[in-house]
């Protein structure tokens, strides 16, 4: 049994091995022939050439990766623009949340303190007075969630005035005003750090000293710097994040949850540990829960720039505008600039998971991969570390490291959804991250750590249609904390990885 995506293709994903007759065993998910080909004719799947073939294969043959040779790029100063803009679709209307509403305008699925590092220096200092306020403070505060602490490993001994150093420093500004902080951090800096609090957070009215009588500020931020002097030991640095920490539950303490309609979900798209399946059935389900989400007027994210090069073709006609069609390209273009710099180029991508999975090169990962994207317009295009505030479909430029794309997102997004195909335990503190399987041996295997399976698509025992719609449902019931993640009932959160493509001095 084999799955063949769209009616060109020249070659099909196996689903099971042992039930089909080959010219050889070819392994789940990888490639067999439909046809013969000659050495230098396309290999087509998803009705888009992937590779070249570099010798001659007979039908029913398993096509490896080293049997094909990797096309060129789509040439970005060709690429139609706005030429085939979908209309738009009928609204989803009803569709609701229970949410926390901000004084800025922004919601929250999750009730988190916040406490923001602006240097890696403070960054062991605030995980112990972290565990000392889950012990001894959190338990008071019952409609509080959780305590999160920001460290990165950003803040000083870098060119903090170079071009590049702007994506680390407003990603963690835009991070550090999360809508699960309820848009107010606490910030911990140590005082002689480059990444000053100001420069951090320059639209904040920064309020800093260690004494315990604060005023209730709503959306402006404490700051505790080290190396005050009125801070002496460690046991007065733990002490005054402590109250600071205190005052700040207090306020937190008072939030409730509302209905909220679904046009309040920004949710970012990310996959990871990707294999062929993943767009046949997860990425696909994906992105029909995506095209809901626009229908209900949400905010949809997708990302990962060299895992959308290959098929930036297919989303630059999607352009709702040339001007967006424009940003589009000139994401990809300024990725193709900093790989050459750093002497790489796009085919770096894959992973060997990804190989054994089935996936032979960067042009076929993209092309599965943007089908999270679903048939929607889109709408705008963000640049890396940008707040996304637009409503629709939007490209929010990262590069595809999920720990530095999970990072970038976390700038706009209050839910985010990851599919896999190989298995991670990807997870992030900030969010809930709903995990989708490309297969149903991988669910079976993780069963308590995938929240989804799209498997049951390849197999006929479920549409599209109807894991797009078991997502979107999720995502509801997540947002309004009615149903955990995997991700959150074990706890797993991966540390915060900002993109900082500037020097380090």
């Amino acid at each position: 049994m084999h799955v063949k995506v769209h009616p060109n293709d020249n070659v099909a994903i196996v689903v099971d091995p042992e039930g089909a007759q080959y010219r050889e065993r070819v392994p789940q998910s990888h490639k067999v022939a439909l046809t013969d080909f000659a050495s230098g004719q396309p290999i087509i799947r998803y009705g888009q050439t992937i590779g070249y073939a570099n010798r001659d294969i007979a039908e029913g043959s398993w096509i490896r990766e080293d049997m094909l040779s990797l096309p060129a790029a789509p040439p970005l100063d060709e690429l139609p623009l706005a030429t085939a803009v979908p209309a738009p679709l009928p609204p989803l209307e009803g569709y609701t949340f229970e949410g926390y509403r901000n004084p800025d305008g922004s919601v929250g699925t999750r009730n988190i303190l916040g406490i923001t590092t602006t240097v890696q220096c403070v960054a062991p200092t605030v995980e112990y007075a972290v565990r000392r306020i889950r012990q001894e403070l959190l338990p008071r505060f019952p409609n509080v969630d959780d305590v999160v602490a920001i460290t990165h490993t950003y803040g000083c001994g870098v060119a903090i005035d170079a071009p590049g150093a702007a994506v680390p420093i407003r990603t963690l500004g835009h991070i550090s005003r999360h809508a699960n902080f309820g848009s107010a951090p606490l910030v911990v800096s140590l005082g002689c750090e480059k990444l000053q609090p100001a420069r951090l957070l320059p639209q904040a009215n920064l309020l800093s000293g260690s004494v315990p009588q604060l005023p209730v500020l709503e959306d402006n931020p404490y700051v505790i710097r080290l190396q005050d002097h009125e801070l002496r030991g460690f046991g007065e640095i733990i002490g005054a994040i402590l109250r600071y920490a205190e005052k700040r539950l207090e306020e937190l303490n008072q939030r409730r949850r509302t209905t909220v309609p679904a046009a309040e979900l920004n949710v970012g798209l990310q996959c990871g540990g990707s294999d062929a399946f993943s767009g046949v059935t997860c990425n696909p389900a994906v992105g029909y829960a995506a095209d809901l989400l626009v229908r209900a007027g949400a905010t949809v994210m997708f990302s990962e720039v060299t895992e959308v090069r290959d098929a930036v073709h297919l989303l630059t006609p999607r352009a709702a505008n040339a001007d967006v069609g424009r940003a589009l390209i000139r994401e990809m273009r300024w990725y193709d600039e900093y790989l050459a710099r750093g002497s790489a180029d796009r085919s770096a991508n894959p992973t060997p998971g990804n190989k054994r999975g089935g996936l032979s090169n960067v042009v076929e990962k993209a092309l599965g991969s943007v089908a999270k994207a679903g048939t929607s317009a889109l709408v705008h295009v963000a640049t890396h570390g940008e707040k996304v505030t637009q409503k629709g479909l939007i490209f929010a430029a990262t590069p595809a490291s999920d720990f530095i794309c999970g990072t970038q997102q976390l700038a706009s997004m209050n839910m985010h959804v990851f599919t896999t195909g190989e298995g991670t335990p990807y997870g992030l503190a900030l969010v809930p991250v709903v995990k989708v399987s490309s297969r149903t041996t991988l669910a079976e295997r993780w069963y308590d750590l995938i929240d989804i399976d799209a498997g049951s698509i390849a197999t006929g025992q479920a549409t599209i249609a109807d894991v797009g719609w078991q997502l979107f449902r999720f995502l509801l019931d997540s947002a309004s904390g009615r149903k955990k993640t995997w991700a959150e009932h074990w706890g797993l959160h991966n540390a915060l990885a900002p993109f900082n493509p500037g020097p380090v001095t």
